[in-house]
């Protein structure tokens, strides 16, 4: 990404039709400027995700005043993307449907992600190749997966904790975590307020999957749902075990289609509302999905 290009508006990366020479590419400039990246997803009133839109179709209003656009993409960009298990006792019988769910997601997620696997149950464990803080390879991914060990209660609230923490570690911008979960939290230390606001702050973007039936006493899909909502993603109940797979498919296809927008944010340690909206001449009843707010940290 060209960011000098973006906020100067004044400085060019490259000339039309001539590529850099390296002697060209030895200065670096760097600014300090707090550039806010929001992930955004089109949708039309079917629900179909839309792509191919333009930068002039988007439209932000920060704490309800418009902002330019600096930074606009529409490539399928590579994320750091945590997938979090849950390992309580209710979820034994579910796991190879749900290990073979997150294996589907990785298999469709773009090849240069940055992905590792954090188990829950009472306890929360980071799961990752030895030496690496993150991987691609898919047989790494599914020997993570394959840890799962059924036991004990739920801490989802760390669970989060702990894979925003590893999030940031990431050299990617864009960060998202995907939870398949049949319950709510019964044990961890951390609380909600601390777990969600843990995402809000860092623009990590969250996706649940909530794998529910009628034995399951401690279901609480609401908490799945205000993940989701609270951070710009989305929450999923499937009827049935065998539709997992094919929901985690659907959100990492989501993801590689989403729009990607930048602006010079405040630094004052204040959250700030974010307000996008799209108008094409020729598609209409469009709804943008992401995160409505961003925090501000000072400098």
């Amino acid at each position: 990404m060209c960011l000098a290009v973006a906020l100067l508006g004044s400085i060019s990366c490259s000339t039309a039709g001539q590529s850099v020479k390296p002697a060209e590419q030895a200065a670096t400039i760097q600014l300090n400027v707090n550039l806010i990246q929001v992930n955004a997803s089109v949708v039309d009133a079917a629900g179909k995700v839309v792509s191919g839109l333009e930068k002039s179709d988007f439209h932000l209003l920060v704490d309800g005043r418009p902002r330019p656009i600096d930074v606009f993409e529409s490539e399928d960009a590579p994320v750091a993307a945590g997938i979090l298990v849950d390992n309580s006792a209710s979820m034994s019988r579910k796991s190879p449907e749900v290990i073979a769910a997150a294996l589907a997601f990785a298999r469709v997620s773009n090849p240069r992600d940055q992905m590792f696997v954090v188990h829950f149950s009472g306890q929360v464990r980071l799961a990752v190749p030895a030496g690496k803080s993150f991987t691609s390879d898919i047989p790494e991914l599914e020997a993570a997966l394959s840890q799962f060990s059924a036991e004990g209660t739920t801490a989802l609230y760390d669970a989060v904790v702990l894979a925003v923490s590893q999030c940031q570690k990431a050299r990617l911008e864009r960060k998202v975590l995907l939870i398949i979960s049949d319950g709510g939290d019964n044990s961890s230390q951390a609380s909600f307020e601390k777990a969600v606001t843990s995402a809000q702050r860092t623009g990590i973007v969250i996706y649940c999957v909530g794998i529910y039936d009628s034995a399951d006493r401690d279901r609480n899909p609401q908490v799945l749902s205000k993940f989701a909502e609270m951070t710009g993603g989305q929450a999923f109940f499937p009827e049935e075990l065998k539709e997992v797979t094919n929901t985690c498919v659907k959100i990492a296809r989501d993801i590689r289609q989403q729009y990607t927008l930048g602006f010079a944010g405040g630094e004052d340690g204040k959250y700030h509302r974010i307000q996008i909206t799209v108008s094409h001449p020729h598609l209409h009843d469009l709804m943008v999905r992401t995160r409505d707010r961003y925090f501000a940290p000072k400098p």
